[in-house]
């Protein structure tokens, strides 16, 4: 395994002074490293991937410096639009490093949502006209690995990449992890949630732990899984598959349980909602503050006024919420209101260590939850 302080010292050998990127949980030891020893000034945790190149582009626009942007496979998605637009060698040929943790890697065990995306990485890259190499999980090759590309990203002033296989950095644990005492967990909040609903409502639960969670409640309950769309991939868009349904359904009562994180990387979210103004919509953001489902690495999310920023964009009603009783009357009276309502429930982070995943494919939840949303009332 490697070391993530040495791989770290490579880095910074080979000129890299800037870091940005959205945590991922093959990278979480050294985005654990980084957020414990790189100032703030030189590490952004980004929104989204496309926004940590674009950080990067502004630091070498400024310094002259390399930058390194962290992320998942998935989050190339995210990210190919400032890749080829921006850093591309043909456009403003800004020099940088991607750090690229390989979900669903060929012949290794994912999940289902992992799966293309893994398959597709390495082609991907290519079809972007991006130079890659996997990262050696020995310190020596490592460090001659990351000193060659970076002299390849300042030789042809473009993104190089180093993908990263599953267990290739050793542990390490996150020390910088903020204070955050409020008393729900997440799993209590989505349980409250879960069982306050009306039964014919329709819940779109975000990427991660939430849906999970939510699973686990259902099946320990014994009902029917088919009231949930569990969002396993895509993070950032359950709101909009959300509103989608809203619109499609307007007599619906569409619930969306989303994550601070995820809200964050893709904020205009709520504009959008606000605009349309689906008459029985509620957002529900359960806000840790943190990428818990890769590490825990911090996100801005206790820095935001998200009821305000809902508020703001134009919601019928916002509110922050912190304890079970108080979330249990401002959902029932969200149920009563017309417009899209947002409830931010403040939780700490963390989940119990025997959290189990959803026992149907994407395409089985998909089909039980059309059936019952299309079944007759």
């Amino acid at each position: 395994m490697l070391d993530c302080g040495r791989a770290f010292e490579a880095f910074r050998a080979a000129g890299v002074d800037f870091y940005a990127g959205v945590p991922d949980s093959l990278l979480k030891d050294f985005c654990a490293y980084v957020t414990d020893r790189v100032p703030a000034e030189a590490h952004v945790i980004a929104a989204n991937e496309g926004a940590a190149v674009a950080l990067a582009a502004g630091h070498h626009l400024a310094s002259g410096g390399l930058g390194l942007v962290y992320m998942q496979n998935s989050g190339l998605g995210n990210a190919v639009n400032p890749l080829l637009s921006l850093a591309d060698p043909e456009v403003y040929a800004i020099p940088l490093l991607l750090l690229i943790g390989w979900r669903g890697e060929p012949g290794r065990h994912d999940e289902p949502q992992h799966v293309k995306q893994g398959r597709v990485t390495l082609p991907l890259l290519a079809a972007l006209e991006i130079e890659s190499v996997l990262l050696p999980a020995e310190d020596g090759a490592a460090a001659g690995a990351i000193a060659a590309a970076a002299e390849r990203a300042r030789a042809l002033s473009a993104p190089v990449a180093l993908v990263v296989r599953a267990g290739t950095f050793a542990p390490h644990a996150l020390r910088a992890r903020s204070a955050n005492a409020h008393p729900l967990s997440r799993e209590q909040a989505v349980q409250a949630v879960a069982a306050a609903l009306p039964e014919a409502a329709a819940v779109v639960s975000t990427t991660g732990m939430t849906s999970r969670e939510l699973f686990e409640y259902r099946v320990a309950r014994g009902e029917d899984g088919g009231r949930d769309f569990l969002t396993v991939g895509s993070m950032g868009h359950a709101s909009q598959i959300a509103l989608g349904l809203a619109l499609a359904r307007p007599e619906q009562t569409v619930v969306c349980l989303d994550g601070d994180g995820a809200v964050l990387m893709h904020m205009g979210a709520l504009a959008l909602i606000a605009a349309r103004r689906p008459a029985r919509f509620v957002h529900v953001v359960l806000n840790n503050g943190v990428h818990d489902s890769v590490g825990g690495q911090p996100t801005a999310g206790v820095d935001v006024d998200l009821p305000a920023a809902a508020l703001a964009c134009g919601y019928a009603a916002a509110e922050r919420v912190a304890a079970a009783d108080e979330l249990g009357r401002a959902l029932a009276a969200a149920l009563e209101r017309s417009g899209p309502t947002l409830l931010e429930v403040r939780i700490h982070p963390g989940a119990r260590p025997d959290l189990g995943r959803p026992r149907s494919t994407p395409v089985e939840n998909k089909r039980a939850f059309v059936a019952r949303l299309r079944r007759p009332r």
